[in-house]
């Protein structure tokens, strides 16, 4: 059946079904400036609509079935397929910018200058000098808690010591710390 203009476009989705290339290409002589001319007007861009309609045949071609006769014509199937696209590629393309301006937006926010960098190491050096002069109940204590992340009842299983114990061992070392960066001139330590 090489002459397909006088086959119904029923019909035609039919021979799609049995993967005829034929039919599929007579769909799309009949449909796809059609197609094309909706997705263009919809999107202001012919790149992205030929994508649309790229993307509407090939849905089509891959599932034939989704096209019911009895609910309308292919014309109309084909257009509201090509409307849907074109409207979730706008989405699609404004959500992109969004998260792009979003994550502009952060990275500015986030600008780390090398001066808060430096500041940010020489104080983790400080806090680690300071903690490293705690006994090591305490030191172990607030390690636990504060750098591993453990609630004080973790801490208390962890070390097998009741809840109590550990809370002050925490409020002691972290007394004691304050006390050391202070005498160190860390500035803001005595808060």
């Amino acid at each position: 059946m090489d002459d397909l203009s006088e086959v119904s476009d029923a019909q035609l989705v039919t021979l799609v079904a049995r993967y005829s290339e034929v039919a599929l290409a007579e769909i799309y002589r009949r449909h796809g400036g059609a197609v094309f001319g909706l997705a263009s007007r919809v999107l202001s861009n012919t790149s992205e609509a030929e994508d649309v309609v790229q993307e509407v045949f090939l849905r089509l071609w891959n599932s034939p079935e989704r096209f019911d006769p009895s609910r309308g014509n292919l014309r109309s199937y084909l257009l509201t397929q090509s409307h849907a696209r074109a409207v979730d590629t706008i989405r699609s393309l404004n959500a992109k910018r969004r998260r792009e301006i979003n994550d502009a937006h952060a990275v500015a926010r986030a600008g780390y200058d090398l001066q808060h960098e430096a500041w940010d190491l020489v104080m983790s050096e400080e806090v680690s000098r300071a903690l490293a002069t705690l006994p090591d109940d305490e030191r172990r204590a607030i390690e636990l808690a504060y750098f591993e992340g453990h609630t004080y009842v973790q801490v208390a299983a962890i070390l097998n010591e009741p809840e109590g114990t550990i809370k002050g061992r925490i409020r002691n070392g972290m007394r004691r710390m304050r006390g050391e960066l202070a005498r160190r001139g860390v500035q803001g330590a005595d808060r």
